[in-house]
């Protein structure tokens, strides 16, 4: 007779052998130490040697000073609740990313929630956060108006807030310096300018979001103060402010509209308070066949802004990074230091970085035309 099949097991050896570990410690019910625990499971001293130092990083095990390993009670994990500005925005779902990752690495669970970029929304997500209890929020919306609404909520639950760009009272600002980077992209215009149009502007338009309030105008009050320093033959009157709540098709509505009362200018300089809202404006001025009288910065350096710069003689001349990347773990960080009562700033700010078109180009023709290898 034909032997039956074996059945086959979905095992994952390295984390059988974590669990030999924790086994041994549970069945003695002493601190042991690493020779012992090597002796007993017959795993290779190395393996079990990492495997204490790893249950020892995340809490499951203490390790006296005499080399001892013994088991500890496990304190409850610790729970974050995030309300990520909107899964539409590509900045947004750039930082959820980042959180999500470095929560995992940090044992913290993540109770993410979408404030779909409305203070309503926005508010509901808040009460949400307090019905479940979690341990600290991280605050990730857009209207300055709802922010006191939502801390109070927060702080009467005994919360501790982080608000991520936006401030919000009772809470630990964390985000990047807005007027810096408003003066980052100022520059960035200010030397187009002189080395492409002669100095000459008709117009400057400054993309903004009132909806967000002072600090995060300061981004396009930041451009305008750069150009006004750089430019100073240039009247205040040719500065605009548009209230595009950083939005794509707002934008793309509200510039063109420009562009059309406004045929025969043809040096028009766009500052994004986003990246997003910036594409909207490429978008207008592509369509109205004006790109070539506009010079476009944008912030946040979405991957679809990054593409753009990469096209030759597109008018999207920089973008600044705010390095979304470095969001989650410095939040998660930050979150963990104040639940233990470390002192912490009471504004934290992420390192942010230019990007021009020519540094994309470059790296893009480094790319695919590498240089050839030396021989030795």
């Amino acid at each position: 007779m034909p032997k039956p099949p074996t059945k086959r097991l979905y095992l994952i050896p390295v984390l059988s052998k974590a669990l030999d570990v924790l086994e041994v410690l549970q069945q003695e019910d002493r601190p042991l130490p690493l020779e012992a625990i090597y002796q007993r499971t017959h795993i290779s001293k190395t393996t079990v040697y990492r495997i204490l130092k790893t249950f020892v990083h995340r809490g499951y095990l203490a390790q006296s000073q005499d080399g001892l390993y013994r088991l500890v009670s496990r304190p409850r994990k610790m729970r974050f609740g995030f309300g990520k500005q909107s899964a539409e925005m590509p900045f947004s779902e750039a930082v959820t990313a980042s959180l999500r990752d470095a929560a995992a690495r940090a044992g913290v669970d993540l109770l993410i929630l979408d404030n779909r970029y409305d203070a309503a929304t926005a508010v509901r997500v808040a009460e949400e956060f307090v019905r479940n209890h979690v341990d600290l929020v991280i605050e990730f919306q857009i209207d300055q108006q709802a922010a006191p609404i939502i801390a109070d909520k927060i702080a009467a639950a005994g919360i501790p807030l982080i608000a991520v760009d936006i401030p919000h009272p009772h809470a630990t600002y964390f985000g990047v310096d807005n007027y810096r980077v408003g003066i980052e992209a100022g520059t960035l215009l200010a030397n187009h300018v002189e080395a492409h149009w002669g100095g000459k502007v008709d117009w400057v338009l400054g993309l903004d979001i009132e909806d967000a309030g002072p600090l995060v105008q300061s981004r396009i009050t930041g451009v305008f103060q750069e150009l006004k320093n750089r430019l100073a033959t240039l009247p205040i009157e040719d500065f605009v402010r548009m209230d595009t709540r950083g939005m794509r098709d707002r934008s793309h509505r509200m510039v063109a509209d420009f562009l059309n009362r406004h045929p025969g200018d043809r040096h028009i300089l766009i500052a994004g308070a986003t990246d997003s809202s910036a594409l909207g404006a490429l978008e207008a001025a592509r369509e109205l066949k004006r790109d070539r009288h506009v010079a476009i910065v944008g912030q946040d350096c979405i991957p679809e802004a990054i593409e753009e710069m990469g096209h030759p003689g597109s008018p999207w001349i920089g973008s600044v990074s705010h390095e979304a990347s470095s969001y989650g773990p410095r939040l998660i960080q930050l979150g963990l230091s104040i639940l233990r009562d470390v002192t912490v700033p009471p504004y934290n700010y992420v390192e942010h970085r230019v990007v021009t078109a020519e540094m994309v180009r470059k790296n893009a023709e480094a790319d695919v035309h590498p240089s050839a290898p030396t021989r030795d």
